[in-house]
């Protein structure tokens, strides 16, 4: 009776019985793996350009870089308050400087540069991103978070 109640111990062992359905294989870093990177069109603020040219398709769970290229034509902004609380903001890079906030509102480029932002799309629904006293369609970027 022993004999037998530690082979069927041993062989359950040998099985994958606890197996993880739901493994993304995104690794031991989880959602900030590279696997699970994506980066997105840069965003252009020049005087009188549009922003993009495609709205954004993010997926929740999905961590996404993109850069925010200023030619320095005019002092440009861009505010999406609702965009950035639907996001879980990583890291904001400028001119080698990381910068780690706990949230954002807008940013404002008074000078040409770039800025990249590393974030992971939390919160389903629909935002934008626009230079801010704008109306006009090309000054606005749509983003679905799906």
């Amino acid at each position: 009776m022993k004999l037998t109640a530690i082979a069927t111990m041993l062989a359950l062992a040998a099985t994958p019985l606890l197996a993880d359905d739901d493994d993304t294989g995104f690794g031991a870093a989880g959602l900030l793996s590279g696997g699970n990177k994506e980066d997105l069109p840069p965003i252009i603020l020049s005087a009188g350009e549009p922003l993009s040219s495609a709205p954004w398709e993010l997926k929740s769970g999905t961590y996404y870089e993109f850069e925010i290229q200023g030619d320095g034509s005019q002092e440009l902004a861009l505010v999406g308050s609702e965009f950035f609380r639907a996001i879980w903001i990583d890291e904001i890079v400028v001119e080698g400087l990381e910068i780690r906030p706990l949230g954002l509102d807008s940013v404002e480029f008074d000078e040409a540069g770039e800025m990249e932002i590393g974030f992971i799309a939390i919160k389903p629904g629909s935002y934008y991103i626009k230079i801010p006293g704008t109306t006009g369609e090309t000054q606005r970027l749509e983003i679905t978070i799906e």
